[in-house]
């Protein structure tokens, strides 16, 4: 593998910026609604943007300084003001809309009336909340930090969460079913990722519970060659390793397995390695534990 060095400050800012939200992605995207001191609305879209505590709830969306102008935004000027900002989440029904209201228009001018979006009185703040998104978080502006004097630089707004609106329409019970948040993603340039569909997989492995771990299997399994690295991280995800009587049990029971053994005593190699690639078949289908069985099966006749 081939990797290109890149020092900041050795190349123009816009190119290390590419790179930066090319690499770091995708990030979800905070629309954000402030209220200016003449009472005109302004939502702008910020994918700089993470929650970073539960307890106190507690959100960060970074409203950085333009490349070109090094001018601030004007959702800064109005944080800075007012310390109230509404956060709505993006989904895909309204990304199209998201994007119009990033244009950088006067500060007489309401992004609500750009993008066709519909304001709606919040509760505990001044700013509206985006009728359109399915989650509204009511905040009251914690703390400002800046980053920086030049252009590209951030700062941070750090915001304590008073109240959530959450449509219940995405709820499935007390919990968010993201098929139906549909949610919407930043990456670089012009691309961006829905997040629902097929682009949604679950990986379960427990923090607390002591999973083996790459160092605790066998050399012939950290070594296969037709497994890869996700593959095997399948096995060491696993507790213990498979005992004698579970090997012994997918030799007797398994009809592929006993196929793949008639060759054994001609051609032990190759029966090793159709072990190996009958375990991938079984990875791919999330039958992890089998997958185990039988590979120590191979590491055994190995």
């Amino acid at each position: 593998m081939s990797m290109r060095v890149v020092n900041p400050g050795e190349i123009p800012t816009k190119d290390l910026h590419q790179f930066i939200v090319g690499a770091i992605a995708p990030r979800p995207i905070a629309f954000v609604s402030t209220i200016d001191e003449n009472g005109i609305p302004n939502i702008a879209p910020y994918s700089f943007f993470n929650a970073f505590s539960s307890n106190p709830p507690v959100l960060v969306f970074s409203s950085n300084r333009t490349v070109a102008g090094n001018n601030t935004k004007d959702t800064l000027h109005n944080v800075q003001l007012n310390q109230e900002v509404v956060v709505n989440v993006v989904n895909y029904e309204i990304v199209r809309q998201m994007t119009i209201a990033s244009v950088s228009y006067p500060p007489e001018v309401s992004e609500f009336d750009k993008s066709g979006l519909t304001p709606v009185e919040s509760d505990l703040v001044k700013p509206y909340r985006i009728k359109e998104s399915p989650v509204h978080f009511e905040c009251k502006v914690k703390e400002i930090i800046t980053l920086g004097e030049h252009g590209g630089a951030g700062h941070l707004v750090i915001c304590d969460v008073l109240r959530l609106h959450i449509d219940e329409n995405v709820l499935d019970g007390e919990r968010i079913n993201p098929h139906k948040l549909d949610l919407v993603g930043r990456l670089g340039r012009a691309n961006y990722v829905r997040a629902s569909g097929d682009a949604i997989f679950s990986v379960y492995q427990s923090v607390m519970d002591l999973a083996l771990g790459f160092d605790k299997l066998p050399k012939s399994i950290q070594e296969s060659s037709f497994l890869t690295g996700n593959e095997i991280a399948q096995l060491a995800g696993q507790y213990v390793l498979p005992t004698t009587e579970e090997i012994q049990a997918v030799k007797e029971s398994n009809s592929h397995i006993k196929d793949v053994l008639n060759n054994l005593e001609t051609e032990p190699q190759k029966c090793v390695e159709e072990l190996h690639k009958y375990a991938k078949q079984l990875l791919a289908k999330e039958e992890a534990k089998t997958a185990f069985d039988v590979l120590m099966l191979a590491d055994e006749i190995g």
